[in-house]
C-alpha cells in the first residue's frame, strides 16, 4: 500500500478521459438515484414490502452488481479491452429504468433492481481499469476523486431533480420514474461516441485471470486492500436506511430525496480534494479518519430527534464516503497488475459486495426487531472495531 507524498503529482494534467468516465457516471446516476431515492419508499408504502424486506433487496442487488464485477473484470483482462463491456454495463442500466415505471407489482420492482445492478456490475470493474489505464500514477488518486466528485454530482442531482418532480405532480412515482429514463440512454451515447480505448491497450497481450499463475501475481498489498475494503463495506450499510430513517423523523415524502442529495452534495464536493490528498499522505491516516467520522454519523443518527440532527449525520456520512471511496479505488489500481486490473476491482468488488450484502441484512433485522436507533448504533460498532483493526495492522 503506498503512503508515500509523491512531488511530482501537481505537474501530470488529469487526461481528459477521466473527465468524460466522470460525466458518462453523472448521467448515470442522475437517472438511477431519481428511482433509487424514491424506490424505499415505494416499496414499502406502494408496494406494501416491510424494512426487513427493503434490507434484503438492497443488500442481494449489491451483492449481484459485486459477483458480476468479479466476471466482467477478469473477461476485460482476457480481451485486453474495457470499453465494450463498459457500454454493455451502462446499456443494461439504461433499459431497465422504463420497468420501473411500468412496474404493476414487486416482482417486476424486483426484477429490474436485479438487471440494473448486472449492468451496474459488467460496467464497475471494466471502467475503473479503464481508468487506471488511461491515467498517470502521479494523478490517481486525483483521477478516481474526480470521477467520483463527478459520478456524485449525479448521485444528488438525481434525488433534487426527484424532489421537485414529485412537488410538481402530486407524488406521482411513475411519471418521475419515466423522466429518469432520459439521462440514462444520454450516459450510453456519450461513453460510446466520447471515449476510445488508450493506445497501448492494442498492444497488452490477452491474461487467462483464472490461472493460478496469474492469481499469485495479486500479492499481499493487492489482498490487505481487499480486506479493509471488506471492513469498511461491513461497517456501512445501504443508504436507504437513511432514506427510511428521515421518513421515520417525520420528514414528509416529496421531500425524503434531499436527505440523498444532502449527503450527495458533500461527497461531491469532498471527494476530489481527498482523492488530490491521498497522492500525498499517508492512505493509512486518511482511512482513519474516514472511520471517525462514520462513527460520529452513525451516533448522530442514531440518537437524531429532529431534522437538524438528522441533516449533520447525513452531511458526515458523505464526508466519510469522500475521504474513503476514492482513495480505495486508488489503493487497488496501484496494487494489481496493469494486465489484472480488471481482475483486481472485480474480486475487490465482489467482497465488498458481500460484506454489503450481510451489513444491509443485519441492518434490517436490527430495525425490524428494535428498532432505527440500534441499527445505527450497530454501525457505529463496525466502524470503531474495524478502526482499531487498521491502527493494529499499521503498527505492525
Amino acid at each position: 500500500m503506498s503512503t508515500s507524498p509523491n512531488s511530482s503529482s501537481t505537474a501530470v494534467r488529469i487526461p481528459r478521459g477521466v473527465w468524460v468516465l466522470g460525466f458518462v457516471s453523472m448521467l448515470m446516476d442522475i437517472s438511477s438515484e431519481m428511482i433509487h431515492s424514491l424506490l424505499p419508499l415505494f416499496m414499502v408504502g406502494t408496494l406494501g414490502l416491510s424494512v426487513l424486506a427493503v434490507g434484503l433487496i438492497e443488500g442481494m442487488a449489491e451483492a449481484t452488481a459485486s459477483i458480476s464485477k468479479v466476471f466482467s473484470g477478469a473477461l476485460s483482462d482476457w480481451l485486453g479491452k474495457r470499453k465494450g463491456l463498459a457500454v454493455l454495463g451502462y446499456a443494461l442500466g439504461a433499459l431497465t429504468k422504463p420497468v420501473f415505471a411500468l412496474a404493476s407489482g414487486a416482482g417486476m420492482v424486483v426484477a429490474a433492481r436485479f438487471i440494473d445492478r448486472v449492468g451496474k456490475g459488467i460496467r464497475g470493474a471494466p471502467r475503473d481499469a479503464l481508468l487506471a489505464d488511461i491515467t498517470p500514477p502521479a494523478v490517481r488518486g486525483a483521477a478516481y476523486g474526480l470521477r467520483q466528485s463527478l459520478d456524485t454530482v449525479g448521485a444528488f442531482a438525481g434525488p433534487l431533480l426527484a424532489t421537485a418532480l414529485m412537488l410538481a405532480w402530486a407524488n406521482d412515482f411513475r411519471a418521475v420514474f419515466w423522466v429518469a429514463v432520459i439521462p440514462g440512454f444520454l450516459a450510453v451515447a456519450l461513453l460510446f461516441f466520447g471515449i476510445n480505448e488508450p493506445a497501448h491497450a492494442a498492444d497488452r497481450k490477452p491474461v487467462n485471470p483464472i490461472r493460478r499463475e496469474a492469481l499469485a501475481r495479486l500479492d499481499r498489498r493487492y489482498w490487505r486492500v481487499v480486506g479493509i475494503g471488506a471492513v469498511f463495506t461491513l461497517a456501512r450499510f445501504s443508504e436507504a436506511f437513511l432514506v427510511l430513517r428521515a421518513n421515520e423523523l417525520g420528514v414528509p415524502i416529496a421531500w425524503v430525496p434531499l436527505v440523498l442529495v444532502a449527503m450527495n452534495l458533500v461527497y461531491a464536493a469532498s471527494a476530489y480534494p481527498f482523492g488530490k490528498l491521498s497522492d500525498s499522505i499517508s492512505h493509512g491516516k486518511l482511512l482513519a479518519m474516514g472511520l471517525v467520522v462514520l462513527i460520529a454519523a452513525d451516533l448522530v443518527l442514531a440518537s437524531a430527534s429532529d431534522w437538524a440532527m438528522l441533516g449533520v449525520g447525513v452531511a458526515l456520512w458523505g464526508v466519510h464516503m469522500g475521504m474513503t471511496q476514492g482513495l480505495l479505488a486508488a489503493m487497488v489500481a496501484d496494487t494489481a497488475p496493469a494486465d489484472l486490473r480488471g481482475t483486481g476491482f472485480g474480486l475487490f468488488n465482489l467482497v465488498s459486495g458481500g460484506a454489503m450484502l450481510a451489513a444491509s441484512v443485519i441492518a434490517g433485522l436490527l430495525w425490524h426487531s428494535f428498532g432505527s436507533a440500534l441499527t445505527f448504533y450497530a454501525g457505529a460498532g463496525f466502524a470503531g472495531l474495524t478502526l482499531l483493526g487498521l491502527l493494529l495492522s499499521s503498527r505492525r
